[in-house]
């Protein structure tokens, strides 16, 4: 590999039910780079991870999104996870019927192409050593895919999949809420330890916890559908202890969610089965 992946987002806007919620969002994350994306809620913030990844409930009205050159919005979304883009999401599916070494080793076999598939004894000992890395029970491998598995659990799966499958560009949206510190810590460790040249975040979240154990190179606010102001880790600090409302009277903005539709702060669960 060796060469550093960049995901170029520019002027992105997306709608849900004819109605605007990305407003023109232009990011450029690098490999080797973590990006955090900041803002209150229902701004669109889980509105970008999703409309990256192809969520078919969001359709693009305009704007690029390009990882390494390619056109990603032209792309399926099962071509978009093989081209190196994944998201670790806050509400993941359940697939029963499917146990997790079985769903990760077709994961990566996937990834990895014909003719270059891991061997099941290797791929064993990988996985078990990155699971005593997320301090998971061995146990979890023949569990089936995420069924009965606490959130913690569901988001040290995320991480673990993260993991094996080195993706080039990884989105973590909201995978802090509902984290005790513990398993905050835990999934940190996971994404720390896979930080390198050949891989930018792109992390999504309203809480400044998570970014205290993930230092972000870059953070970007993120208000009325568009990324309103940008600068480094100190920023982070700045919102913690103000909130927003500094940032609103520097751009003059009243409510920065007037005319957004709410049900966008949950987007993904949707493609979960319903029992």
């Amino acid at each position: 590999m060796g060469n550093q992946p960049r995901l170029v987002i520019d002027g992105l806007r997306a709608s849900v039910e004819g109605k605007e919620i990305l407003q023109g969002v232009s990011l450029d994350v690098k490999g080797g780079e973590v990006h955090a994306i900041m803002g209150p809620n229902g701004t669109g913030k889980s509105t970008l991870a999703s409309a990256i990844m192809g969520h078919p409930k969001y359709e693009i009205t305009g704007g690029s999104v390009t990882l390494d050159g390619e056109d990603v919005l032209s792309m399926a979304v099962d071509e978009r996870a093989r081209a190196g883009l994944f998201l670790a999401m806050q509400y993941p599916s359940e697939i029963t019927g499917v146990t997790n070494a079985d769903f990760l080793r077709s994961a990566i076999n996937a990834r990895r192409g014909e003719g270059n598939e891991l061997s099941l004894i290797r791929f064993i000992r990988l996985m078990e050593a990155k699971m005593k890395t997320l301090e998971m029970d061995p146990a979890f491998a023949h569990r089936y895919l995420n069924e009965g598995f606490s959130g913690g659990e569901k988001k040290r799966n995320e991480i673990l999949q993260m993991m094996l499958l080195e993706p080039k560009l990884v989105i973590l949206d909201e995978i802090d809420s509902g984290l005790d510190i513990d398993a905050m810590r835990i999934v940190a460790a996971g994404v720390n330890e896979l930080r390198s040249e050949e891989r930018g975040f792109l992390i999504i979240t309203h809480y400044q916890r998570l970014l205290t154990y993930i230092k972000p190179d870059v953070v970007h606010v993120m208000m009325r559908g568009a990324i309103v102001k940008s600068g480094g880790p100190e920023l982070v600090e700045r919102l913690e202890s103000e909130g927003y409302d500094w940032v609103k009277e520097e751009l003059g903005i009243e409510d920065e969610t007037v005319g957004k539709e709410p049900e966008v702060k949950m987007p993904m669960n949707t493609i979960a089965p319903r029992h």
